[in-house]
């Protein structure tokens, strides 16, 4: 089920700073992670991926995700330390018509004389918050016991010391 992302989400996926990462499946479940900058929020609310080259694993991974109804994610990091994961499913590979062709004038006036393979549309399904501070408070809170043992033999010296 698609969802809307915050608008602080959406602001880090937008920002031309943020380090945007795709990740996608192939046939046998074996991860491929890129950097993908080409990545943004579209105005109708989904991720819109521009994939230059057609013969890359990251283009055959979206096909097969499309085909076999596998979720990709999209991580952003952004230059305050803010950090996120975005799982969703590539819906449409547009190739043709009026989306394409702004987005292909759009790539070559920034890139030269490169092509566009696809303009891919990705619906968010689920964020995650994955700024380590955030992450931190959360397994603090839910899993107490997943503290290492020096963490709270230090702790209980501290509380010794402070008697």
């Amino acid at each position: 089920m698609s969802i809307q992302l915050e608008d602080s989400v959406a602001g880090l996926l937008n920002d031309k700073d943020t380090l945007k990462v795709l990740a996608t499946t192939d046939q046998n479940g074996v991860p491929h992670a890129v950097v993908k900058q080409s990545l943004r929020l579209g105005e109708d609310g989904n991720i819109v991926y521009l994939e230059l080259l057609e013969s890359s694993q990251t283009y055959k991974n979206l096909i097969g995700s499309i085909w076999f109804n596998r979720k990709v994610a999209v991580i952003l990091k952004g230059k305050d330390g803010r950090s996120y994961q975005i799982k969703g499913s590539p819906v449409k590979a547009i190739v043709a018509g009026k989306i394409f062709e702004e987005n292909y004038s759009a790539v070559r006036e920034r890139l030269g004389d490169v092509d566009l393979a696809a303009v891919w549309i990705i619906q968010p399904e689920e964020v995650i918050n994955e700024t380590f501070s955030v992450r931190q408070g959360y397994e603090e809170a839910n899993r107490p016991f997943f503290k290492h043992l020096d963490r709270l033999a230090k702790k209980d010296s501290e509380k010794q010391e402070r008697t």
